[in-house]
């Protein structure tokens, strides 16, 4: 019993340093409370046996009473604050031998009482929201894009960024005949000197019956949509660069022949490298955006260059950029093409100069690559075409994420990010600010701006608005509305009238914290959706860990850092930011039902850690750098950003879960119908349980017209399928790497529905990584 002892005794002082530090701090008394009592307990283990036992049983029944106080009936809550203390009461259930049994009694009662109490938890789900969204069918033939119905054609299937197949062979009653119908590796992979996040991200493209795919080092792949069969392969020969924040590719962008999609000819398998061929004059054009700031035009049939376009296929984005810093611009988005444009926007990288490239968005004649306006939000009435010798504002805001268009209103829609840096207010121009983590509606015809509606005040958290925006046709009281459906990383999700930007559901001001560094602000008020995925603000109960002592070192960070709620302005203390800038939705964005008027969605709850270093304690730091999160410099700037997840020492989150959802909402209500925890640690953890814990991920959902939804996008290796009306899970199937892309859906030369989903994993949150392309259709045998 001396290792019982000692356990007891150490673990106890533990708790008991770590609990005085968390009461100076303001925080729960209960760690310091708990920690004496098991050193005591540790003492009597040696000497006075029962009483050992008597006391342990005392404590674990008021630690009980505690851990329902703070958490409720919620399992994974009270397995933290609970688990490892009836493990340690194993041992001290064996009677001992020189004194009666009413200590060993005591302690067994409580102990099983405890356990039942703890297991039965299991059976009921705390965070899930039961309902059903409506049935009917409220619009018959809505608006879908000009894309075939057989086909998916751009990022979102058509323009309007739906995410919705009016294919509908796959219902929930024979989803789980889907099996695997063939499977395709390409051959790029993340190397050792690749950025941290190199990750596969790809949609792939379907027309005729070829697929387009790009991969993260900017190779344009072409199969054939039946068999998975390569017809050609351009490599875009991009140079390593250490200071890209990203090697990815969200896809490639398509203009049609003149005479329509369908007349697209069968691409034929190339005889060596695409790069190789000498260029063409095409038709049909292909964009490929690169991440050394090119945007390439090759020829959909055989992946040559298109003489036609720019200089011999190639145009070079960074003309008339200000600063030309190697790896600070570059596209991961696809373009956009409508009304014979081709639109352009890029990212430009976090907080590593405040002087960087600009965040302009330039529009292009898609048959010869010639400028036709420029929107720079810096400047944004001047939309005339730049002279060569001028130059666009350096670190503007930028558009990273992907666009939509309604070419009926002549009008795109651009999701909005920050200007550089991120966290630091003092360097923005009125202008700038207006349109700053906002969405904004351009004129194709001239770029100047229609509309704009902003989601944060004065962003000072990375809040860009990450997603693409769904357009719709949504019936309200007034009647049929030409709506706009975007989600934010903040979790509020609008829903705007996309000819006029006002919203169809309400959006308030609320009061934000305030309380800055000397030179900068925080905005009084922040914009709210009435549809809303914004979580509770957290409490220091929240708090998690695999064991109580990781918990109480997590509940001392909580004290230690700033924190009032959403929107906490950042500073040097470190601050809280909840929800954190990996977003309760992110690039996956949604996907909406237009027929239905619901939306499904993957909100994700992970708090950040943004902290902002005074310029001469950055230098002595070291590496700086290195990708969006860790220490970032900031030249320029008299404050660098740290950013972190907010985790225990055991490398777990240190608020507890769910972490990951799906959810479905009814768009004319704004009402959350279904809400349900999603995904398992099972490639997590060290040992691989697919324990069902609700966790992160990064990704896109598609829905399909026979009302099934397909999701990827977990840390768990696994695509899913989903019934849209209900939420339940219908079906899921093992992937060979992370599925951190969204999937497509589209019809074979048979007239076979085929599902793709890309699976080549994600470097900054450390799924497998891999280079597949995976395709499944029902079995029909």
């Amino acid at each position: 019993m001396i290792i019982l002892a000692l356990l007891f005794i150490l673990i106890g002082l533990a708790l008991v340093v770590g609990g005085v530090w968390l009461i100076t701090l303001g925080g729960s008394w209960y760690y310091a409370i708990a920690g004496l009592a098991l050193v005591v307990t540790g003492v009597f283990t040696r000497t006075r046996r029962a009483s050992a036992q008597l006391l342990y049983a005392l404590f674990l029944l008021v630690t009980a009473i505690w851990a329902f106080w703070e958490a409720g009936f919620d399992w994974w809550p009270l397995a933290a604050r609970l688990g490892i203390f009836l493990l340690l009461a194993i041992p001290l259930l064996i009677p001992p031998r020189d004194s009666t049994r009413s200590g060993t009694v005591a302690l067994a009662v409580v102990w099983v009482g405890v356990g039942l109490f703890t297991v039965a938890s299991l059976t009921h789900d705390a965070n899930r929201i039961e309902g059903q969204l409506p049935d009917e069918v409220v619009i018959s033939d809505p608006r879908l894009g000009d894309t075939p119905e057989e086909d998916w054609t751009s990022y979102g299937r058509s323009n309007l960024g739906q995410r919705y197949s009016p294919l509908d062979q796959i219902t929930p009653d024979n989803v789980d005949n889907l099996t695997l119908a063939w499977e395709y590796q390409t051959g790029d992979v993340k190397g050792p000197d690749d950025v941290v996040e190199t990750t596969y991200e790809v949609t792939p493209l379907k027309a005729g019956n070829t697929l387009y795919l790009c991969t993260p080092h900017n190779w344009l792949v072409a199969l054939d949509a039946d068999s998975g069969e390569e017809r050609w392969v351009y490599d875009a020969k991009v140079p390593p660069e250490s200071q890209r924040q990203h090697q990815t590719c969200r896809g490639v962008s398509l203009l049609p022949p003149a005479d329509g999609v369908a007349s697209l000819e069968p691409a034929v398998t190339a005889d060596g490298p695409a790069e190789d061929l000498a260029s063409v004059s095409c038709d049909a054009q292909l964009f490929l955006p690169t991440s050394d700031a090119r945007l390439l035009a090759l020829d959909p049939a055989t992946g040559a260059r298109c003489s036609n376009f720019a200089e011999d296929g190639v145009l070079d984005l960074m003309h008339n950029m200000p600063y030309k810093q190697d790896g600070y611009y570059y596209s991961t988005s696809p373009p956009i093409v409508a009304n014979g444009m081709v639109v352009v926007a890029g990212s430009v990288n976090d907080n590593y100069d405040i002087n960087s490239p600009s965040g302009v968005i330039r529009a292009y004649d898609a048959r010869t690559g010639e400028l036709q306006w420029n929107w720079d939000p810096a400047n944004p009435q001047q939309t005339d075409p730049i002279a060569e010798d001028e130059t666009y504002a350096a670190s503007s805001p930028n558009s990273w994420a992907i666009a939509s268009a309604d070419e009926e209103l002549g009008l795109v829609y651009f999701p909005m990010g920050n200007r550089t840096p991120d966290q630091l207010g003092m360097y923005r121009t009125p202008a700038e600010e207006r349109y700053a983590s906002s969405v904004v509606a351009l004129s194709l015809e001239t770029g100047e701006p229609a509309w704009v509606q902003q989601f944060v005040h004065h962003d000072l958290w990375d809040m860009d608005t990450p997603a693409q925006p769904s357009l719709l046709d949504i019936e309200t009281a007034d009647g049929l509305q030409p709506g706009l459906v975007v989600p934010t990383k903040q979790g509020d999700v609008y829903v705007l009238n996309r000819e006029t930007g006002e919203p169809i559901l309400p959006v308030t001001e609320q009061p934000a914290p305030q309380g800055t560094i000397e030179a900068d602000y925080a905005a009084p008020t922040q914009p709210t959706s009435a549809l809303s995925f914004k979580p509770e603000d957290l409490q220091e109960s929240d708090m998690w860990g695999a064991s109580p002592i990781d918990q109480m070192i997590c509940r001392i960070k909580f004290k230690s850092l700033r924190y009032e709620g959403r929107y906490t302005p950042p500073s040097v203390q470190g601050t809280l930011v909840y929800p954190g800038n990996f977003g309760v939705f992110n690039w996956g964005g949604i996907a909406v039902d237009p027929e239905r008027q619901v939306m499904f969605g993957m909100p994700l709850y992970m708090a950040f850690i943004s902290k902002l270093v005074p310029k001469e304690e950055v230098s002595a730091e070291g590496e700086t750098n290195q990708g969006e999160q860790g220490l970032n410099e900031n030249a320029g700037a008299p404050y660098g950003i740290e950013m972190m997840p907010f985790m225990s020492p055991l490398n777990v989150p240190c608020q507890q879960p769910p972490w990951g959802y799906v959810a479905g909402a009814d768009l004319r209500t704004g009402e959350i119908m279904w809400k349900h925890k999603n995904g398992t640690v099972q490639d997590m953890s060290p040992v691989p349980v697919p324990l069902k814990m609700g966790v992160p991920g990064i990704g896109g959902p598609v829905i399909t017209a026979g009302g099934v939804v397909f999701l990827a996008a977990t840390v768990d290796n696994y695509l899913r399928a989903y019934n849209l009306t209900d939420g339940e899970q219908l079906w899921e199937t093992r992937l060979p790497a992370g599925g951190q892309a969204t999937p497509m859906t589209y019809l074979n030369s048979k007239g076979e529905q085929m599902v793709v989903l890309v699976a080549g994993g994600h470097g900054s949150i450390g799924t497998t990584i891999g280079d597949y392309v995976l395709a499944y259709k029902l079995d029909t045998e």
